[in-house]
């Protein structure tokens, strides 16, 4: 809705991945190296891991729109949460292979004698599995199993694996010792730096056709460098609230005051209300029982217990582990929680702009 306002000619700050917006930060140019660098080998897995909002599936799709059709089959798994079986048939069905009524041994036939029949045509097949994370450890072997297929010498079957970053830990678990040997490279996606986040800004802008509006002076880039993280979605989040803040208060120029607002509101709106802190008693009262909150239960003055100072340590260390494993879920639940927001905000903009052509038809 506000994209005419600022002279924009699409919006510049969607959640959805886009290849079109596309910004080849060092991170990002790196995690491209290695998946060009997979397709040159023909084999293998190629992992590639980032945090939730990193641009993981952005880089997939640039890679996907780039390909030679000609030269490569490509299908991409998204649904992971599924046992061995129902993965196979996923992928399957992901290469068009028919799935209906066959048994995992019919089903593994047909699913070799495709990729067998693509090698002959002179192509290879690629298979990208996003979400890999949610994979069972059976799932994953049946996915290794898959890429022992061959015909001759070549393999039949590359594997992308692309995943958040606790599927780094999962690789490293007892039960991933064969996947890891198929492994050929393996990067991590992070945030980016604070001049990268002000460049992959502006580059969203011009791709959106900005003609010099909106503007964000130092401070305002600084604020929302600090307030995202670097991490790309974040940065969207904050950016295209900001610019609905401008539109309704008819502001083209932003500074770090006016980012610092947004990033308040943004706050409040995915932090849990005081009442979801409180864990009422049986008669309604929440001032008997109070729950304590995640932060809470951890807040634990060690020098008050009776203990020996190798356990005192060891229960620091624990302590420490958990506070650093809320702090990841929290942040997950606020990502999940912009993302619905998101949802709803061009669904309330969508809604204002029909009211808005409707006034101006009857005047």
């Amino acid at each position: 809705m506000y994209e005419s306002f600022y002279g924009l000619t699409s919006k510049p700050f969607q959640l959805n991945p886009d290849p079109s917006f596309y910004f080849a930060s060092k991170q990002h140019r790196r995690a491209m190296a290695y998946l060009e660098y997979g397709l040159n080998q023909n084999e293998g897995f190629i992992v590639v891991t980032g945090e939730v909002g990193a641009g993981k599936t952005t880089i997939v799709r640039g890679l996907l729109k780039d390909l030679d059709h000609e030269k490569v089959v490509a299908a991409q798994l998204v649904t992971t949460q599924l046992d061995a079986e129902d993965t196979l048939r996923m992928v399957a069905a992901a290469f068009g292979v028919g799935t209906k009524n066959v048994g995992k041994s019919e089903l593994l036939l047909a699913l070799e004698a495709f990729l067998v029949d693509v090698t002959r045509q002179g192509k290879r097949c690629l298979l990208i599995v996003d979400e890999a994370q949610n994979l069972t450890a059976r799932a994953v072997e049946e996915l290794r199993m898959l890429s022992n297929f061959q015909f001759g010498t070549q393999a039949l079957l590359q594997s992308f694996l692309i995943g958040q970053p606790e599927f780094r830990k999962i690789m490293q678990s007892p039960q991933m010792q064969q996947l890891r040997q198929r492994v050929i490279a393996a990067c991590h996606i992070g945030p980016m730096d604070q001049d990268e986040t002000q460049a992959y800004i502006e580059h969203r802008l011009k791709c959106a056709g900005s003609q010099g509006m909106p503007r964000f002076d130092a401070g305002a880039f600084e604020a929302i460098f600090e307030a995202s993280g670097g991490v790309p979605r974040r940065i969207n989040s904050h950016c295209d609230r900001l610019l609905l803040s401008g539109f309704l208060t008819g502001k083209t120029d932003f500074a770090r005051v006016d980012v610092e607002e947004v990033a308040r509101e943004i706050r409040e709106e995915t932090q849990p209300s005081s009442s979801q802190a409180t864990n009422k008693t049986g008669d309604g009262d929440p001032a008997t029982n109070p729950q304590l909150t995640d932060s809470g239960v951890l807040d634990i003055d060690l020098s008050r217990l009776a203990m020996d100072p190798s356990t005192a340590d060891q229960a620091s260390r624990v302590i420490a582990d958990l506070r650093n494993g809320q702090a990841e879920q929290r942040m997950i639940r606020i990502e999940r929680s912009m993302f619905r927001l998101e949802r709803n905000n061009a669904a309330v903009l969508s809604l204002l702009q029909q009211l808005v052509d409707a006034v101006r038809a009857k005047q």
